[in-house]
């Protein structure tokens, strides 16, 4: 099983990136977002401690989601392996996935970081913001917040990676297909499946 993370800021490229990699390689998707949407809207047990949280104003504690990523680790036993989209995002979550990973004999093979320098994101954003109908996407000073508070807490997370010597930094600046040619070429040196 092959996993692998794709970190990037909002405005990266994750997005576009992430769909063209999991149809390449037949990875499946995992956004906790996603997850916990599902999760509630089936009203599981775990969607609906999740939602008892969330009804609060409080973030889901990181056991839960745990728990909502290894469902979805076992209910999907035909992926060739997972891509993780907005987890872990603290050194905390890094530790909780890869403990449950390694119970289920598999590891995070690689982290991709998507660089692009925060001027390049803001006009990214400023410029989705046109179409996307999100209000955060459409304030400059919002928009630099949102950098500042990812490379807070994702530069930790690297870090974590970085120790076993995991992460890749890929320019997420250019044409798109270069880009998506460059992660290529980083999980193809990895996956051997």
């Amino acid at each position: 099983m092959f996993n692998l993370i794709l970190f990037g800021p909002p405005g990266s490229g994750k997005g576009t990136q992430s769909e063209r990699l999991i149809s390449k390689y037949g990875l499946k998707h995992l956004s906790t977002g996603d997850l916990l949407r599902s999760e509630i809207a089936g009203q599981t047990p775990l969607g609906l401690a999740a939602k008892s949280f969330m009804d609060k104003g409080q973030l889901v504690p990181d056991e839960v989601v745990i728990e909502m990523i290894s469902s979805a680790l076992d209910n999907n036993p035909q992926a060739h392996g997972f891509l993780f989209d907005g987890f872990p995002r603290t050194v905390a979550q890094a530790e909780a996935l890869d403990k449950l990973l390694a119970q289920k004999g598999t590891s995070i093979a690689v982290v991709l970081a998507l660089e692009v320098n925060e001027d390049e994101l803001t006009k990214r954003l400023l410029n989705r913001g046109l179409t996307s109908g999100r209000s955060d996407d459409r304030d400059e000073g919002t928009i630099r917040s949102r950098h500042s508070e990812y490379q807070k807490k994702t530069a930790a997370v690297a870090d974590h990676y970085k120790k076993y010597g995991k992460v890749v930094f890929v320019k997420g600046e250019g044409d798109i297909d270069e880009i998506f040619q460059s992660l290529c070429k980083e999980i193809d040196l990895r996956d051997r499946a």
